[in-house]
């Protein structure tokens, strides 16, 4: 199942008092594992920076001036999260400031049903305690010394680790990463299985491994996806 997870900054607070998207970025997962592919833009708000937000995420006015209005990215940001579920932190935040820019531009909004908030299933699953990002990655020992800003594409890429622990998808790989070479006995594993006679050609490249390990890396040593890369050729 292909999902997005996305995390974005804005001017403010309130999207409905002129506050606007600064920055977005994404990344994409496939059955819980991240496939290399992300969508990331910062975005000209075409107004002031509040220090209050400046102080969050670092981004100036006289920076954002340079780039791009949302309505040139939208098609491009559109496009990449496509139909997909999406994992946001504290989800109808981001929503909020995206359907915003999309009114403004008399597009239709991303559907509320779409969101796969991990805010929410955090204090489901730890109660009466902080849920803030920089807290689960401490409660899951995932590196975020690289977080000394808030930063869209790298919130998502912690996003991505700790909603593989929130929801156990973890443990469930290593459970079947140590249980697939056993075999049952008088299961259907015992049956004689049919080889072709010409194998298939791989449709995984060394440039798409080479980018891969490349993208990982940025991550830094502690990243869970260090332990699911084999040896480098």
């Amino acid at each position: 199942m292909r999902e997005i997870v996305m995390d974005t900054e804005t001017t403010g607070l309130d999207p409905l008092r002129g506050d606007r998207l600064v920055e977005i970025g994404c990344l994409e997962i496939f059955n819980r594992m991240p496939t290399g592919q992300t969508f990331h833009v910062y975005i000209n708000p075409e107004r002031d920076m509040p220090q209050e937000a400046f102080n969050v995420h670092g981004l100036s006015a006289e920076f954002l001036s340079t780039k791009p209005l949302f309505h040139e990215v939208v098609d491009d940001f559109m496009a990449f999260i496509a139909d997909s579920p999406l994992v946001i932190h504290n989800g109808m935040f981001d929503l909020g400031f995206i359907n915003a820019e999309l009114d403004r531009i008399k597009r239709p909004p991303v559907p509320r049903d779409r969101l796969v908030d991990t805010l929410l299933l955090a204090r489901r699953k730890h109660p009466g305690v902080s849920n803030k990002l920089d807290d689960l990655c401490a409660r899951y020992a995932i590196d975020n010394s690289r977080r000394t800003k808030h930063g869209a594409l790298l919130d998502s890429e912690l996003l991505a680790e700790v909603y593989i622990d929130l929801i156990g998808a973890r443990q469930s790989q290593l459970i079947l990463a140590e249980e697939a070479p056993a075999q049952r006995t008088g299961s259907i594993n015992d049956a004689p299985r049919r080889q072709r006679e010409i194998a298939l050609a791989p449709r995984v490249t060394e440039a798409d491994r080479a980018e891969h390990r490349a993208f990982v890396a940025t991550m830094g040593e502690k990243a869970i996806w260090n332990e699911f890369l084999g040896p480098a050729s």
